[in-house]
């Protein structure tokens, strides 16, 4: 019913409401989600999940996208070698203690993956769960009485104080012995240097656990590159260990590492990045990246924003402005937790058989 005597809509409102749209582009992907009624008769498999969540938009498309560009990681051969893409994964502590640790060993153990940069955490916790379990609790637990009952919370995680104790027990006397190798070498022609890499490589070989990460590291030869190595409980125990082992001490070597990680990025035909979380795993990665002009191909995975500024909440286009991505590479961010999105690509992209 018209009101103030008008009997017509106003011509301003209608061509505001109803404005002509264009043609959309040849090509365009319409919207389109999981048709469940299809699989009444039988479940739906993961790769039937994944390529359906590919054309549902936001962070399921994103999904989609890392799947994309992780197959065709996977899938490319330099034409006059057959080498194939030099794929650095990074991932930060937080992720080896949760459950996603055993989907980073499959893809270290099946030698899917090229090099590695994870922080202190990220190599300790691998080894302490060799020790002792971690276990499933709350974010609500209160931190008062955890510290009473001598349990460690890592979000809804938690670590018995006692499995650190255990590490000590297994770690000092591997120190000692590197130490005891370290002094040994120092008037030869080539003296031993420790370095991050390999202080992961030696621990990794010690382990002697098909469950560690580290142990496939070692007996595949992929480097794992940890230039924060002191910043955990490895670095408490290096630290005791300078009491115990003075006046003479371990000296770990960064340097060297550097010029490793570099060299593989530079002597790659090809390079892939994939990082879960972001930080210093994220720019160690990225910055090896920079000395070859950008890698051809990138998936993040992580929840940070980049309105404050951060290199964690940075967008792959940011990395491009550095040359950490180049101009014309393919790359997407997916903004999930790792350990709800990760386990689905894998299984769409490495996991497949055939």
């Amino acid at each position: 019913m018209a009101t103030n005597g008008e009997s017509v809509v106003p011509s301003e409102a209608t061509s505001a409401v109803l404005k002509a749209s264009e043609p959309v582009e040849q090509g365009a992907r319409k919207v389109q989600g999981i048709e469940f009624d299809q699989f009444k008769s039988r479940d739906i498999t993961v790769q039937e999940l994944v390529e359906g969540m590919g054309g549902m938009g936001f962070q399921a498309t994103s999904i989609g996208e890392a799947i994309r560009i992780i197959n065709d990681m996977r899938s490319w051969r330099d034409s006059e070698t057959g080498e194939k893409t030099t794929i650095f994964l990074g991932y930060t502590s937080n992720l080896v203690s949760s459950g996603l640790r055993e989907t980073v060993r499959y893809l270290v153990q099946h030698k899917h993956v090229s090099a590695i940069v994870t922080t202190a955490g990220g190599v300790e916790e691998d080894f302490i769960k060799c020790l002792g379990p971690t276990y499933l609790g709350s974010f609500t637990d209160k931190g008062a009485e955890m510290r009473e009952k001598g349990r460690n919370r890592i979000g809804n995680l938690f670590v018995p104080n006692s499995n650190y104790c255990a590490f000590e027990d297994w770690v000092v006397p591997i120190f000692d012995r590197m130490l005891e190798e370290q002094e040994a070498s120092r008037d030869a022609a080539e003296p031993l240097h420790w370095t991050p890499s390999k202080v992961v490589r030696r621990l990794g070989e010690e382990i002697d656990d098909e469950r560690s990460i580290y142990y496939w590291a070692w007996k595949n030869d992929i480097p794992v590159f940890c230039p924060a190595l002191t910043d955990g409980s490895l670095g408490d125990m290096l630290y005791f260990h300078t009491y115990k082992a003075s006046p003479q001490q371990l000296r770990i070597d960064i340097v060297e590492d550097i010029r490793k990680i570099n060299s593989i990025s530079v002597k790659a035909r090809q390079a892939g990045m994939i990082i879960l979380g972001g930080g210093l795993v994220k720019h160690h990665i990225a910055n090896a990246c920079l000395m070859r002009n950008g890698a051809e191909s990138a998936v993040y995975i992580n929840t940070a924003q980049e309105f404050d500024g951060s290199d964690a909440g940075a967008r792959p286009d940011e990395a491009v402005s550095w040359g950490k991505i180049k101009a014309d590479g393919d790359s997407v961010k997916v903004y999930a937790e790792a350990t709800i999105a990760f386990p689905l690509i894998v299984a769409a992209t490495f996991a497949r058989v055939g």
